[in-house]
């Protein structure tokens, strides 16, 4: 029975059959807290762990509140590929050209989720396939520099349509990848970061994170150099 009386209850705990997704979103918060608190609130964090549905829902629990400060640093590390690279991109591309001022209300960017400032991509050599891609066009578009190490170097897709009789399936290599500035050279090299910043032994010991603390470095270097935008005040 409860200790300040009442009816007794009887509490039913179901045990999780995969504990990867709660230290995932531990890591997430982790790494948010950090980008927060070291540059002082001003920068915005996002994880894109996939280029799939999961991770385009990700990017979006908290794609809106993370764009509304002043830069934004989007770590593609560990990222899974898939093929929704395209609207991750999309997004981070997005300029601000107007504000929508609701009566009583947070002003509102016009393009919606669009940074109000500088943006900085962290990957490593886990990011691959649609991971390489997302990084590549960064890079292209000149979106931001990216920071941390040479991604994976796989972007040639392929076909699952063909299975066997023990039902294993095969594939075969299809889809070709031409990308800006790189040519056909990422597959089997990948993409070369812009500051390369390796990830040590005695970093993952101490749960250091220099990747991150470079990219925040340049995020605020930038923002010295070009504010954020931000919305007027109201015609008087």
């Amino acid at each position: 029975a409860p200790a300040g009386g009442g009816e007794p209850r009887h509490a039913v705990v179901v045990p999780l059959a995969d504990e990867e997704p709660l230290r995932y979103h531990a890591w997430v918060a982790g790494r948010r807290a950090h980008v927060h608190e070291r540059s002082g609130g001003r920068l915005g964090y996002l994880h894109v762990p996939d280029m799939q549905a999961p991770g385009w829902a990700q990017i979006h629990r908290d794609l809106r509140v993370e764009v509304t400060r002043e830069g934004l640093v989007v770590d593609v590390r560990e990222n899974r590929g898939g093929n929704t690279s395209q609207l991750v991109v999309e997004k981070l591309a997005r300029r601000i050209v107007g504000w929508d001022l609701p009566r009583g209300m947070r002003p509102e960017s016009y393009p919606q989720d669009a940074p109000r400032g500088p943006v900085v991509a962290v990957a490593d050599e886990f990011s691959g396939s649609d991971g390489d891609i997302v990084n590549a066009a960064i890079r292209a578009l000149g979106i931001g520099p990216v920071v941390g190490t040479r991604t994976w170097g796989g972007v040639i897709g392929i076909d699952s349509r063909y299975t066997l009789v023990d039902g294993t399936v095969v594939t075969q290599p299809k889809y070709a990848f031409w990308l800006q500035g790189a040519g056909w050279d990422v597959e089997n090299h990948g993409v070369d970061p812009d500051v390369e910043i390796p990830m040590r032994p005695q970093d993952w010991a101490a749960d250091e994170d220099p990747q991150l603390n470079e990219a925040i470095r340049l995020a605020l270097e930038a923002l010295e150099r070009q504010p954020a935008k931000t919305p007027p005040g109201l015609p008087t």
